[in-house]
């Protein structure tokens, strides 16, 4: 009656507080999830939670289903893990690779805490396949990659770490400042200051700008967070950061605005392949770096 990916989809529903939320984790479209939905609701003769609720409220049944979940899910994954690859023997290597610039900062307390956790491993982090790490991970050459843009193959899985919002950084002085949020077309033909990476892999332009067809202005490349912020406090141009890189602003005139009356969240997912024989070492990873996101995320609020 109740299979796994039923209970996977309630907790994604609970992570995520909606449908769309859940599908997302989930990697499938909203319909294709609300027809599972259905489906299980068919075979225990119950809704599942209350439509149109929000936050999203798991009615009597879904909350025992969804305790069911946290109870055997955890467990099916340790098990699976140590029956595929066995406690021991597994390489205590991790090479990870990060598609974020600015993520650094962040990650030196998590790689303290792995390394507590985990003395006998050894964990390698590199931005040298910064452009190919998914490609990099296929072929083995990296054991976990931090993504925003998980692309879907059979020999890679993903698992969802956390969210974050992405928000515009201006010159105080900046007419822009002045707004509760910008539209796209505020940010046609702007000079925008970025990391070294190609405009098309830029968040502000995949899912900012390009839906409303706008295009930018010069994109100017700089290496540095803090001199990334300088330049736009300058008024070199505009530029867009996670919200816990703007907090190295301290000193400096500059003012994040909101992209959109609801802002820019964008998922971290942590991508492995799926016959990696350090299994156990990625989850721990995942399980640090997941709860540093809960971290990062109460400070913004």
């Amino acid at each position: 009656m109740i299979e796994l990916r039923h209970l996977r989809t309630l907790m994604a529903l609970k992570e995520s507080g909606s449908l769309a939320g859940a599908a997302k984790k989930r990697f499938v479209t909203q319909s294709a999830l609300s027809h599972q939905i259905k489906e299980l609701e068919t075979r225990i003769n119950s809704s599942i939670f209350v439509r149109k609720s929000k936050p999203l409220t798991f009615t009597h049944e879904g909350a025992r289903l969804l305790n069911l979940a946290e109870e055997i899910l955890p467990k099916v994954i340790a098990t699976e893990s140590d029956l595929k690859r066995g406690l021991e023997g597994e390489s205590q290597q991790l090479k990870l690779g990060i598609e974020c610039h600015s993520c650094f900062r962040w990650l030196m307390p998590v790689i303290e805490q792995f390394k507590q956790h985990a003395p006998a491993a050894q964990i390698d982090i590199s931005s040298r396949h910064l452009f190919d790490s998914l490609n990099a991970l296929e072929t083995g050459s990296l054991d976990i990659v931090l993504t925003s843009d998980p692309v879907p193959g059979h020999s890679i899985a993903y698992q969802h770490l956390f969210d974050f919002e992405v928000k515009l950084v201006v010159s105080s002085d900046s007419t822009l400042a002045a707004q509760a949020f910008v539209t796209p077309a505020q940010l046609a033909k702007q000079t925008l200051i970025s990391y070294p990476v190609p405009l098309a892999r830029l968040d502000i332009y995949k899912h900012f700008l390009e839906p409303a067809g706008i295009e930018p202005g010069e994109q100017k490349q700089c290496d540095l967070t803090a001199m990334l912020l300088q330049r736009v406090a300058c008024n070199d141009g505009v530029a867009t950061l996670p919200t816990w890189s703007i907090r190295e602003s301290q000193g400096l005139s500059l003012t994040a605005v909101k992209l959109g009356a609801e802002g820019l969240k964008r998922p971290l997912f942590g991508a492995y392949r799926r016959d990696a024989t350090n299994a156990n070492l990625i989850q721990k990873w995942f399980e640090l770096v997941a709860s540093e996101g809960i971290k990062l995320q109460r400070i913004d609020q």
